[in-house]
């Protein structure tokens, strides 16, 4: 797939090299000089231009790009145009903008957004979910339904996942075991072993009872 990278702030930069790095083709754009010479290598293309229109943004075929990601999002005016060009205009197949609070996200999703980030809101929540929930990991997918990591409880040790009853006992599902900073995939008859850390899902509330034990 193409991605395109417009914005190489710490959150661009960073999207655009680990992309890059996961062997997709990225081509990187940013107004700053610096910025563009020291991501040049590290991306398929880097190009220092600032993006004001249509026609800037043809002349560097961003139209050919599958997925493009708006990460300016302090200017709020300018963000809120490139992606009603990108989505109008250039008929992008997915624009992913970032937003700076709700009100710049509603705005987005208005002129044709398909997803919106607001990096620093989500930071904040997950610090406090680590903080605040008994959990070593925490993924939300809603507000109430989330992945996390819990360390395998002593009751559970040598049993095998079906028969610890997960959903019947804490309403959640095990899904995998983390091993060596790798998630292997586990089914009913593996056997969970001391220290273990379990890869769970389920409501939060649920999680929590489980981390408890």
């Amino acid at each position: 797939m193409k991605f395109c990278v417009i914005g190489l702030g710490r959150l661009g930069y960073q999207v655009a090299i680990t992309l890059a790095e996961n062997g997709m083709e990225v081509m990187a754009v940013d107004s700053n000089e610096g910025i563009v010479a020291s991501i040049r290598d590290k991306v398929t293309q880097a190009i220092c231009m600032r993006v004001t229109d249509e026609a800037s943004m043809r002349s560097i075929g961003i139209d050919e790009m599958d997925v493009v990601i708006l990460a300016m999002g302090e200017n709020f005016a300018q963000s809120i145009l490139i992606t009603a060009l990108l989505k109008k205009k250039l008929e992008i197949k997915k624009v992913i903008a970032r937003a700076i609070n709700d009100i710049h996200k509603e705005v987005l999703q208005l002129v044709g957004a398909d997803q919106i980030i607001l990096p620093e809101k989500q930071i904040g929540i997950r610090l406090a979910d680590r903080l605040s929930m008994p959990f070593m990991e925490l993924i939300r997918l809603t507000k109430n339904f989330s992945i996390s990591q819990v360390k395998a409880p002593e009751g559970l040790v040598g049993k095998k996942v079906s028969d610890a009853e997960f959903f019947k006992n804490w309403n959640v599902r095990c899904i995998g075991v983390k091993q060596n900073d790798e998630v292997i995939p586990v089914g009913p008859e593996y056997l969970i072993s001391e220290g273990e850390i379990l890869i769970v899902s389920g409501p939060n509330d649920a999680l929590e009872k489980l981390a408890k034990l």
